[in-house]
């Protein structure tokens, strides 16, 4: 069994300050967690990061790690953390704030855009937006708004916000149904989608609804709910985790043009009834790959690829936040042939799963005071 939350949460307030210091070391955590095909090594690279969402790495090995309250933090790979200035003003209500983060696939080659999602609020409602800067000194400059979804509404949550770059520069951002389930089904609304940008923001000439006059041009898919996972594998294959209501959280392969059925099609409940909402399967909408256990709760998303877990090659790895869940899928085409609970409960709510170029897995936890966390193979 793994540690349990409770003991870790006082281990940490023993262990160490709450906020990384420069020359700090890695925490360790985990000395040797076993599983199935490999040992593994936890610690703790940064501290102090609050509500932390995603994370991004720079080429000269920092990290970015944007802070739902509309943060943007650096992480020097000794754990020390500075704030940079020029953030656009988020909208914090509920689940809104500062979101995803990517960087331009040629950052360092002449293309240095740093790009993020936020929800922005507008006369007391919000949409999913999508801007992108570049870094100087302690701030970001040349700040753009980029995509704005065509709807602002209320209530402040389901924003969906994952970024994910394709193979032909095109850029893959989801956006959920925010709380509106009907939206989902309806392509003339940005809503319930999975989007392909240009890297400028612009439509790409050959997405799926491009001459569909009652389909809004940006929509790659539809009938999503929520989607907080999102990873372009090696092979070229986009792969999505979204959330259920109660139960139902799914695994997608994403295809243009596909309606993945929310809310007609849902293995989940009614938060207020607990009775099934929608049909298993339907005509014409894409069933998932697999349906998580339980209450998952997905967020973040990575393929392993690399000598460091060599059995895990081309695995999913799936952070949960309500579960505190890290879950490895191996995958024979659309079908799901292993899973393995890998953490639970370790580090929390897993809001974000990236695989670092040191071939090392890095996660988020999603706390007041969250963390950035590394996972190597055990000694």
């Amino acid at each position: 069994m793994h540690t349990p939350r409770q003991a870790l949460s006082t281990a940490l307030l023993l262990g160490g300050a709450l906020v990384a210091g420069p020359g700090l070391a890695a925490k360790v955590i985990e000395e040797r967690i076993a599983t199935d095909h490999h040992d593994l090594r936890l610690e703790r690279v940064a501290s102090g990061l609050e509500h932390p969402w995603s994370v991004a790495e720079l080429p000269d090995g920092q990290w970015l790690v944007t802070e739902r309250p509309g943060r943007l933090a650096r992480v020097t790979e000794e754990g020390e953390v500075t704030r940079l200035s020029s953030v656009p003003e988020v909208s914090t209500r509920g689940q809104g704030g500062l979101l995803d983060i990517a960087l331009h696939p040629d950052y360092g080659e002449g293309s240095d855009w740093v790009y993020f999602t936020w929800s922005q609020a507008r006369h007391g409602v919000s949409a999913t937006t999508l801007s992108r800067a570049r870094l100087e000194g302690d701030g970001l400059v040349d700040v753009e708004e980029l995509f704005v979804q065509d709807r602002f509404s209320r209530p402040g949550r389901h924003y969906g916000s994952r970024l994910a770059w394709r193979d032909d520069g095109t850029l893959l951002m989801s956006v959920g149904e925010r709380g509106s389930p009907e939206r989902a089904q309806d392509r003339g609304d940005h809503a319930g989608s999975i989007l392909r940008l240009t890297e400028d923001g612009e439509v790409p000439d050959d997405n799926p609804f491009i001459d569909d006059a009652d389909a809004r041009p940006e929509l790659f898919t539809y009938g999503n709910r929520n989607p907080q996972g999102l990873v372009v594998a090696a092979d070229g294959t986009a792969w999505s985790t979204e959330h259920g209501p109660r139960t139902g959280d799914e695994l997608n392969r994403l295809e243009a043009g596909v309606n993945y059925g929310w809310p007609e099609v849902s293995r989940g409940n009614d938060y207020a009834t607990n009775l099934p909402i929608g049909l298993d399967s339907a005509p014409g909408m894409r069933d998932p790959v697999h349906v998580f256990e339980g209450r998952f709760a997905p967020s973040g998303l990575a393929e392993v690829t690399g000598d460091t877990f060599p059995k895990w090659e081309h695995d999913l790895l799936a952070g949960g936040l309500a579960s505190e869940r890290l879950v490895r899928l191996a995958l024979d085409g659309d079908e799901v042939v292993e899973r393995e609970v890998i953490l639970e409960g370790e580090i929390g709510r897993i809001r974000d799963v990236h695989l670092g170029r040191d071939g090392a897995l890095y996660l988020l936890s999603d706390h007041a005071d969250g963390g950035l966390y590394r996972l190597t193979p055990a000694e």
